[in-house]
């Protein structure tokens, strides 16, 4: 099994953060540094920084309702990072980002493997926003949106868009580029002053207020995974 993939289903981090301890070395399989083509073998032992990987327990599902200025990072030493905002007793790491100017849904787990199948933007999972621009929502810019816009160097999916009020808009997206709605806008030529994600494929806000975080229910949790197997 790929080093990356292991310790993400110990729960230690994601793939993502596993990267990055590779790349300072802080990772060992049997006293050697480890490389990120590294296989481990069942007998191996594999330490970060010196330790033992601690065992993830039972699995761990939460949904946080993200205020602006919380920063999606396991970096403990990033201030305001989610990690120590939710302060949850088990090791857990957020599913996806919302960037530190944004607010609203963000899955957290200790399951490794789910960030990486709710990742794949080609598995079209659904996230829903409501957005604020700066400038009157036309019907030009709605058809713009919803048909694909140029960031990148590629060309945004084909998505939903619809119009709420004078300056606000509702955007459903089946991909998760890097500040994509943000991006998007500008291209056209606005800026968002406010961006709220209020649903994660068959997760919605509900009364969960902000800063306030909850397990996932039985039912929700059976219901997104089925949609990701």
């Amino acid at each position: 099994m790929r080093i990356n993939k292991y310790i993400s289903d110990t729960g230690y981090c994601s793939r993502r953060e596993t990267n990055r301890l590779l790349q300072a070395g802080r990772i060992t399989i049997n006293g050697e540094v480890c490389k990120g083509d590294a296989e481990v073998e069942q007998e191996d032992i594999v330490l970060i920084d010196g330790k033992t990987i601690p065992s993830k327990g039972e699995a761990v599902y939460i949904v946080l309702n993200k205020p602006v200025g919380i920063v999606c990072t396991a970096a403990r030493q990033v201030k305001g990072n989610i990690i120590d905002f939710v302060n949850h007793p088990s090791r857990i790491f957020a599913v996806g980002r919302l960037d530190k100017d944004s607010e609203g849904l963000i899955l957290l787990t200790n399951e490794g493997d789910i960030v990486n199948k709710m990742m794949r933007s080609e598995n079209g999972h659904e996230k829903e926003y409501w957005v604020t621009v700066d400038k009157p929502v036309t019907e030009e810019f709605l058809r713009a949106m919803a048909g694909g816009v140029d960031i990148l160097g590629v060309t945004t999916k084909p998505c939903e868009v619809t119009s709420l009020s004078k300056y606000e808009f509702r955007i459903i997206l089946t991909q998760g580029l890097n500040l994509q709605i943000r991006r998007m806008c500008k291209a056209l030529g606005y800026r968002v002053t406010r961006l709220e994600r209020i649903r994660i494929m068959n997760i919605t806000k509900g009364d969960l207020e902000q800063g306030e975080w909850r397990n996932l229910t039985k039912e929700e949790l059976r219901t997104l995974l089925a949609q990701l197997n």
